[in-house]
């Protein structure tokens, strides 16, 4: 007799909850884009540092408007998670944080994220990526998660290491940026793997 295998989270545990916010340190959120943040969406498609270690497209403000429903109805499709990193007092979105390419049966998904100047150099991304990464782990159930990254894009690769992601190897030439393929790492964390002190 064969026993199905049954998947790692069930089908809807997304779809039937709403999308939740979180309080992160230094006077920052993680929340729902709005049609509002439309602006920044725009911005980041002109901003070259996120260009180039990106997949963003330049965007019009009724283009990036449509892409932000897209976002909310990848969370009721169950396929991805997409929040703007806010800050408290004002509101105004500085960049993105997600968890991408969301297999629920297979229990993974891969961390993505990009910040605006306004939302760089205090520690942003990795407040941001340990946060999503123990909701993906501890309360959605995924089993693995994976940050990706070019390897000539150091600053990615010390938020990979600093949230606790095992670099696991090297992709040849795994990337396309805008200059060409990149080589790629591979960091990922599992369930019960140890979180960094003061993560």
């Amino acid at each position: 007799m064969i026993t199905p295998i049954s998947p790692v989270v069930p089908a809807g545990r997304m779809a039937r909850q709403a999308q939740p916010s979180f309080v992160l340190p230094g006077g920052r959120q993680l929340r729902p884009w709005r049609e509002s943040d439309a602006d920044v969406l725009v911005a980041a498609g002109r901003d070259p540092a996120i260009v180039q270690w990106n997949r963003v497209e330049r965007l019009s403000a009724r283009t990036a408007r449509e892409k932000i429903a897209r976002w909310g109805q990848r969370w009721t499709d169950e396929a991805a998670a997409i929040w703007a990193i806010s800050r408290r007092d004002d509101d105004q979105a500085v960049g993105l944080m997600g968890i991408g390419d969301l297999d629920l049966r297979g229990g993974s998904g891969e961390i993505l994220y990009w910040l605006l100047p306004a939302g760089r150099g205090a520690g942003a991304a990795l407040d941001a990526t340990l946060r999503v990464s123990r909701w993906a782990l501890e309360e959605l159930g995924l089993h693995r998660i994976r940050i990706t990254h070019s390897v000539a894009n150091p600053a990615s690769c010390r938020v990979a290491q600093r949230a606790g992601y095992a670099l696991e190897g090297t992709m040849r030439s795994a990337l396309l940026h805008a200059d060409g393929w990149h080589d790629e790492h591979l960091h990922a964390r599992v369930a019960g793997d140890p979180w960094p002190s003061g993560g």
